[in-house]
């Protein structure tokens, strides 16, 4: 940790004024007993608070907060054959990643101890949750208005409010973040003063003050905006945008091209799907759809599915981000973690994402559709094109899907048409419609007299349970996803 930033962070806390319920001075008092009950009551005053942390300092007189040094050592200091900081540890839960940090002064050492405000759930010292109430640290199961207090406000650690860099000047914040592209895609005009580009960006949480005047860069902020996303560590870097096009259908054939993105993702959205749509052969005629050259992939579809992928990994994965694959019959777009909807129900249930604020933002700026809309025209472009349908599929922690190049429907796989009368169904479900033999037979553009083409699709879709009747009674009814 930063020995300057510490001072910074002292010198705000001395000066903090009034009582704050996740603030607590000592001088020499290290009772493991005292610091465990303690540790639990500030983390849940802290969160109560609406704090990311809280602090206990040692050295510092409680009653005109001089610095007069301490004794205490945590890391000399044991509980009976255990060292003290392991012991204490164990007594926590859930875990709480706490540090003690040693600050020289003038005025003797201090010690402070900086403990993270609860998260996924109060925090217990040895079985028993506790709460700051004054200069007390009372049960907190005999408070129960404090108890449901703290209960609304607990919520799960959110990779996008993390730190990515730190205590930072203002200078070093406008040289790492492209505020310029920020006001640009929010459609914001830019302030005339630095004051009001730091309101801004504090404002959608890309920033946020840290102490002694400085800033931090959230993980939200980099991971958006970054000029460079190798100034903010591996953990924000491995995350960038990866592209690999290949001679052929597979990953034996020859790279021809690769392009491991080095900005961030809103910065660099509109330059990347540039450069992918610069690279698709065109395609002239596609059953009755077409009738002008036109990229062998909707720009929609490839717009909205790259989107995806950026908004709905898992930011906690380490080393692993976004890759996107164009093969000459196919784009595949991967992401790392499990999505949180299965893969036959993304095109009718609202999208369930991880990153929230990153999704939210990502839409503001028009990278891609509104909420629950996305998927829906991704499959619709696929079916005005009559290309085999997309292939949504989890696999050892990653999602990917697929979009193919043109295939006439004697050239798809059983199972590409089942999926594709599938989709089909959900689309006219969702637009009030039933799906019949005709429309399949339109979506395939199969000829009226080959209906009988279409009838088999409907029926091995049936055999599958992906469809059903719509009216048991009345066969002519058409037929709607097995969910409806």
């Amino acid at each position: 940790m930063n020995s300057v930033r510490d001072a910074a962070l002292l010198n705000d806390l001395i000066t903090t004024a009034g009582e704050c319920q996740w603030l607590e001075f000592k001088h020499n008092n290290e009772d493991p007993q005292m610091i465990g009950k303690w540790c639990s009551a500030l983390s849940n005053a802290a969160r109560a608070a609406g704090r990311d942390f809280a602090y206990m300092v040692w050295g510092i007189n409680d009653s005109n907060r001089a610095i007069v040094g301490t004794t205490f050592c945590p890391d000399r200091k044991t509980v009976g054959n255990q060292g003290f900081q392991l012991w204490l540890a164990q007594r926590l839960k859930p875990s709480v990643a706490f540090s003690f940090r040693e600050i020289p002064h003038p005025g003797g050492n201090v010690i402070l101890f900086e403990i993270p405000a609860a998260t996924s759930a109060p925090v217990e010292f040895e079985g028993t949750a506790f709460i700051r109430i004054g200069s007390a640290t009372p049960r907190l199961s005999d408070y129960p208005d404090r108890f449901q207090e703290l209960l609304s406000q607990i919520r799960p650690y959110a990779w996008e409010t993390g730190i990515a860099k730190s205590f930072l000047l203002g200078d070093e914040v406008l040289d790492s973040i492209d505020y310029a592209s920020y006001f640009r895609l929010t459609k914001k005009r830019l302030p005339d003063n630095r004051d009001g580009i730091f309101e801004n960006l504090k404002a959608d949480n890309l920033i946020s003050g840290d102490v002694g005047g400085r800033w931090n860069i959230t993980n939200l902020g980099a991971i958006l905006f970054a000029v460079d996303l190798d100034q903010f560590g591996a953990e924000i870097s491995r995350k960038g945008v990866r592209f690999v096009a290949y001679d052929g259908r597979n990953r034996t054939a020859q790279v021809t091209h690769r392009r491991d993105g080095q900005r961030g993702y809103a910065a660099g959205f509109s330059g990347l799907l540039r450069y992918i749509n610069d690279l698709l052969p065109s395609n002239e005629h596609i059953g009755e759809a077409l009738r002008e050259a036109q990229p062998l992939f909707p720009d929609l579809a490839v717009r909205e599915i790259v989107a995806n992928a950026l908004i709905h990994q898992d930011m906690t994965i380490r080393g692993a981000g976004p890759l996107i694959e164009l093969f000459s019959d196919r784009l595949e777009v991967s992401n790392p973690g499990r999505p949180l909807v299965q893969a036959d129900r993304m095109i009718d249930l609202p999208p369930r994402s991880r990153n929230e604020a990153l999704a939210s933002l990502m839409r503001r700026m028009g990278m891609c559709e509104e909420q629950g809309s996305g998927l829906d025209k991704v499959i619709a472009q696929v079916e005005l094109y009559q290309l085999p349908p997309p292939d949504f599929r989890e696999s050892d922690g990653t999602m990917q899907v697929t979009l193919y190049g043109p295939r006439t429907f004697a050239s798809m796989t059983p199972q590409e048409r089942i999926r594709a009368c599938y989709h089909h169904a959900v689309l006219r479900y969702l637009s009030g419609d039933k799906m019949k033999n005709n429309t399949l037979c339109e979506r395939f553009g199969i000829p009226a007299r080959n209906a009988a083409m279409a009838s088999g699709v409907i029926k091995k879709a049936l055999d599958e349970a992906l469809i059903r009747p719509a009216d048991a009674e009345h066969p002519r009814a058409g037929y709607v996803p097995y969910w409806a």
